[in-house]
């Protein structure tokens, strides 16, 4: 069992809000954020997908940035999602040179390279572009905008980029390396990703349906979500109130293939396992699941088989939220972090958008429709896993 580690901070933006009170608002008013394609320049427009509902010009105004300062849309949804994060934790500018930034991401700043390849080629009109393209060089830019950090790093494990950017920073409080890290991740949609899914042919064309035995595939969703991470005698001396704690966490990697999940859900089942035996917890204190829950038919039955197989006939109360945001992709373990979060303060279950129809197979889960908890929320799971099967589980608490 590892030392707990104090949440005294969140901020998040997706499809449901720019911010966690706004996000909150469509959670409990089941409001979902995926819609038709408006800010992506793409001909695949028969996608519904989650977009930020903000031009990159309203969020750099937003956050005071001049016109002609090349950015990115990952790391202008960083930065606000960061900005909220920090102030909730009353975390200064001058503070930060002491304190530590790991950000998980795996577009990075694609957007602009696709958007402008043909004239990196032919002139030098938009060469500015080519420093922002890759991950590294999105976490620079946020940090860069509060002016700078004790560390920087950057995660990139696809669909655990930010979940294992918490790990990382979690190891680093518990080894005393650290006494305050911000973690998360940031992700914005890209034709990249809309063309990578969509030959793998596990896009749905209608609102995704995870768990729910017509489920077609995914929509992809984009946002950032970071979380300010620190031990607990840091946060009794500045003199700050956890929000929540994270207590345990488990990463694994079952490698069964590229971008499908083994069908027993083995590295699904060995993080989570780890998370509750890291925390100290037995399965049967976990009081939610938010699952990774992607609405393709590998990832709902994988995930299915590991849950049954951890928690036998006692499974808590399950559901997936990117039924309201869309696959976030390298952001989605932060984003849903929050989520979970916001449960824990609020004591409601998220529930699962657009299920009504039972999988009638082994590995079957039966999602949250209702909000109500059958029981008060003390400890919640977060799963997010990545293409090559690596593997992550987050149990946060509320704070004590």
């Amino acid at each position: 069992m590892g030392k707990p580690i104090c949440v005294t901070g969140a901020g998040t933006i997706s499809a449901i809000g720019i911010n966690k009170e706004q996000t909150l608002a469509s959670l409990l008013s089941k409001k979902s954020g995926i819609g038709p394609l408006r800010y992506l320049n793409t001909e695949h427009k028969e996608f519904p997908v989650g977009e930020v509902k903000l031009s990159n010009e309203e969020m750099a105004s937003m956050l005071g940035i001049q016109p002609g300062i090349p950015q990115t849309r990952t790391s202008l949804m960083g930065m606000l999602a960061l900005k909220e994060a920090l102030a909730e934790a009353n975390v200064g500018i001058e503070m930060l040179h002491d304190i530590g930034f790991i950000s998980g991401t795996t577009v990075g700043g694609m957007d602009q390279s696709e958007q402008h390849y043909i004239d990196f080629l032919e002139n030098d009109k938009y060469n500015q572009y080519i420093a922002t393209h890759d991950c590294g060089a999105c976490s620079e830019m946020i940090a860069d905008y509060f002016g700078g950090f004790a560390f920087v790093s950057t995660i990139s494990t696809a669909c655990s980029s930010a979940a294992n950017a918490i790990i990382s920073a979690a190891n680093l409080i518990r080894s005393g390396e650290a006494e305050i890290v911000v973690a998360g991740g940031c992700e914005c949609l890209t034709k990249f990703h809309l063309n990578g899914f969509n030959s793998l042919m596990i896009l749905d064309t209608k609102p995704c349906r995870p768990f729910d035995a017509t489920r077609k595939g995914l929509n992809l969703g984009e946002g950032a979500a970071y979380i300010v991470l620190e031990s607990a005698e840091s946060a009794r001396n500045r003199g700050v109130t956890p929000i929540a704690m994270l207590l345990g966490y488990g990463n694994a990697c079952d490698a069964y293939h590229q971008t499908a999940s083994s069908p027993t859900g083995e590295g699904a089942y060995m993080a989570m396992a780890e998370a509750i035996a890291d925390a100290g917890m037995k399965a049967c204190e976990v009081d939610y699941i938010n699952a990774h829950g992607t609405g393709t038919e590998n990832n709902d039955l994988s995930e299915g088989n590991a849950i049954l197989r951890l928690f036998g006939s006692n499974v808590p109360p399950v559901s997936s939220t990117k039924s309201f945001t869309g696959h976030t992709t390298s952001a989605s373990g932060a984003i849903e972090a929050v989520i979970c979060i916001l449960a824990l303060q609020n004591q409601f279950l998220p529930v699962n958008l657009n299920w009504s129809h039972p999988i009638n197979k082994n590995g079957a889960i039966i999602p949250v429709t209702d909000s109500r908890p059958l029981r008060r929320l003390n400890a919640v799971l977060c799963n997010s896993f990545g293409f090559g099967g690596n593997d992550s589980s987050l149990l946060f608490t509320k704070s004590c």
